[in-house]
């Protein structure tokens, strides 16, 4: 197992220890919210670490392929639906969350049965990190209505347009 495999295996065990520091923190600001804090940015920074070392040193593997972008996805959602479960964030706005990310996976599918390989777009990481800042943001500020409105705009407005970037670049892949 390469180097940048270790760091994401890592960031996948990272997610467990977040999730019962947010339970622990009901939701309200305090220690066990910033503790999460802390532990969900140092799991979004080693996102950028194992692809840096995957792509400088010759590491990139198809279990990282595989392994990194799930390990992006249950981070992320792991992180709404605690604040799902605390009506902090739509259930909706999940749901258009995971249904980009089921549909363009799909896709992903439907084109490497066919030998092509989709490749992350630009939207795609913009969307990934915009997320991430805006989870950030919302742990450090719970309680901030209006923040956390435009944190839920962002970040519905940027997998909407990725996931539609996704099929308008490599709708051929479907015919």
């Amino acid at each position: 197992m390469t180097t940048a495999s270790k760091i994401t295996l890592i960031r996948v065990l990272m997610i467990p220890v977040y999730m019962g520091l947010m339970y622990a923190s009901g939701g309200r600001p305090g220690l066990w919210m910033f503790a999460a804090l802390g532990l969900f940015i140092l799991a979004s920074l080693t996102d950028f670490v194992d692809g840096y070392i995957a792509r400088h040193c010759n590491q990139v593997s198809d279990f990282g392929k595989f392994l990194d972008p799930l390990a992006d996805k249950l981070l992320v959602i792991a992180a709404m639906a605690m604040f799902c479960q605390w009506g902090q964030w739509p259930a909706w706005a999940l749901m258009v969350v995971l249904t980009r990310e089921f549909a363009v996976t799909g896709l992903r599918l439907v084109a490497a049965g066919k030998g092509t390989v989709i490749a992350a777009g630009w939207s795609g990481k913009v969307k990934t990190a915009s997320t991430m800042l805006g989870l950030c943001v919302l742990m450090a500020f719970p309680q901030v209505e209006a923040l956390r409105w435009t944190v839920i705009a962002v970040v519905v407005v940027t997998t909407l347009y990725s996931g539609v970037e996704y099929f308008w670049k490599n709708w051929r892949c479907m015919l």
